[in-house]
């Protein structure tokens, strides 16, 4: 089960992953252009060793098809493919096969059930813009009711109740001191087994909709009470809590959204839809539907989850084999993150919803402090751990304060073991370490420097630190979707015995697409803060 939630928490934060720093600590000289001619040959260099390390992993796969380690992971699949299909990733089959059925059946019977009310509403004198909270809050209700039972709903009423009652105290140090008790019992033995014991009944899903429900049930009840203290006048109600837990579609698999910003959108009255709204939501529902089979095809042809846990296989395979692995699985992670975090996305938007954004793609995060997947909870850990303690996280003791809390949390959520003691004191340090590198180059001559070489020279070398940096990140992160022993096994092949070659052209390979993210975000920020467009001359114009 700790296993099954650390993977499950790269999609939740990679869950709780590396958080937001202020973006001016690494955007010195974010406009800065190079040749065009440059960035065609970074696009070339990338696009090709892309094709050959895909080249690599399904000759791998081809070739391994019939192995007894891949008997349990690799099943028959599209029979018009004539090939088998790796099924490794029980979440992605959960969804999008086993129980989509059941997935989408609840999530339709949502928007449905509250178009209905929308229509009945004010045939019956009822103000449907204004208790259609409650409406979400009672359909919701009776979904976990009747998928969970009565016991599982009891239990997180008391969660509710508990951190209720310490809100009224309008004492942060003691909600989250009751909070992170309460998620606690349920992360540590012998507590969540009782608790878990309580549950009657036996299906599929059983576990994994228990410890996501009450997990982010705990969150989300953290939320309410720490914005109850900033609550000036009284305190909000029960049903206000209620009502905001028992959201269906963030219940059990999230993302969250902090209690400030759902209680003002879904209070709101005033429900107009935006220009082209609807039809970007179908736009966007069309394009996970398309996004799902791609991946559904592409698991037909590279078994880049089951790979990876052969460790015989794995010892055998080329250099390049095994960074497309390892940089293919972040990847996909982020994919399936984005579509299952679309699909409950595009149902709150039906509801006059602003949820939190699609997370980042892995190929875009080449700095620790942007490292994060579920934007959610990395809003939720900003708001009241790591901005509340970490300020404007320039001072490094007052950092290293708010990261080491921050991870606490996370191991916490995650369930400590042995792996996720080792995932997270690695991105803490990670996050860290950035800043004292920002810090120390930041200081004479070093920034002296750095200001007379020009700002196109100074983003050739801050690429090349990014690349080695993005590989940290990937190496930090990729032991808590395969192993500890597939991720060391990776650095010692690219940083030692595949050096120099190996070690040197993937870093080649990984510096091109820094670059190219580079410009995407320099075009991205004169979108956003074009250059003033300099004046004439005066002394031009009086002459003319």
């Amino acid at each position: 089960m700790c296993l099954f939630f650390l993977c499950r928490q790269v999609v939740w934060l990679i869950a709780f992953q590396p958080v937001r720093l202020p973006v001016c600590r690494f955007t010195m000289g974010i406009k800065a252009a190079l040749p065009r001619y440059e960035l065609y040959l970074y696009t070339a260099v990338l696009g090709v060793a892309l094709i050959w390390a895909g080249s690599w992993i399904f000759d791998a796969s081809s070739e391994n098809v019939n192995r007894k380690a891949f008997k349990e992971s690799v099943k028959p699949g599209w029979h018009y493919f004539g090939r088998k299909m790796d099924v490794a990733d029980f979440e992605w089959m959960m969804w999008f096969s086993t129980f989509r059925n059941h997935i989408l059946f609840a999530l339709a019977g949502h928007v449905i059930f509250a178009k209905i009310f929308t229509l009945l509403a004010p045939k019956i004198g009822i103000d449907g813009c204004k208790h259609r909270s409650l409406i979400f809050g009672i359909y919701g209700g009776l979904a976990v009711l009747v998928t969970m039972g009565w016991t599982f709903v009891t239990l997180v009423l008391s969660h509710c109740i508990i951190l209720y009652s310490i809100a009224m105290v309008k004492s942060k140090w003691m909600c989250f001191a009751a909070g992170l008790a309460t998620l606690a019992s349920i992360k540590l033995e012998p507590y969540n087994s009782w608790q878990e014991s309580l549950v009657t009944g036996s299906f599929d899903l059983q576990d994994i909709l228990f410890y996501g429900g009450c997990g982010f049930s705990i969150m989300r009840c953290m939320s309410f009470a720490l914005e109850n203290c900033e609550k000036k006048d009284g305190n909000f109600t029960f049903s206000d809590l209620l009502k905001y837990n028992f959201y269906l579609p963030f219940f059990f698999f999230g993302p969250i959204m902090t209690f400030d910003r759902f209680h003002a959108q879904v209070n709101n009255t005033q429900l107009i839809r935006k220009d082209k709204e609807l039809w970007n939501i179908t736009t966007k529902a069309l394009l996970h539907l398309g996004v799902i089979l791609v991946v559904d095809v592409f698991f037909h042809y590279l078994y880049i989850l089951t790979i990876p846990s052969d460790v015989k296989l794995v010892t055998k395979l080329s250099d390049w084999c095994l960074a497309g692995l390892a940089y293919s699985n972040l990847v996909y992670d982020w994919v399936k993150a984005a579509v299952m975090f679309g699909v409950i996305n595009t149902v709150s938007t039906l509801d006059h919803l602003d949820p939190p954004q699609p997370p980042k793609c892995i190929t875009m995060l080449y700095v620790f402090a942007e490292t994060h997947f579920d934007r959610g909870i990395n809003d939720w850990l900003c708001k009241y751990v790591y901005d509340y303690i970490g300020g404007d996280h320039d001072k490094i003791f007052k950092e290293l304060l708010a990261t080491f809390c921050t991870f606490a949390i996370t191991t916490l959520w995650l369930g400590p073991c042995e792996l996720v003691y080792i995932w997270s004191f690695f991105n803490c340090f990670g996050l860290n370490f950035e800043l004292w590198v920002a810090k120390f180059f930041s200081l004479p001559p070093f920034s002296i420097i750095e200001g007379a070489m020009g700002e196109a020279m100074s983003r050739r070398i801050r690429g090349v630190f990014n690349a080695a940096n993005f590989w940290t990140i990937v190496l930090y992160n990729v032991l808590s979707l395969n192993s500890l022993e597939f991720a060391k096994l990776v650095g010692r092949r690219l940083i030692f015995k595949g050096f120099p070659l190996s070690s040197l052209s993937v870093l080649l390979v990984t510096y091109c697409g820094v670059q190219l993210v580079k410009e995407r975000e320099r075009h991205q920020a004169l979108l956003d803060d074009p250059e003033p467009v300099k004046p004439v001359d005066a002394g031009k114009e009086k002459a003319e």
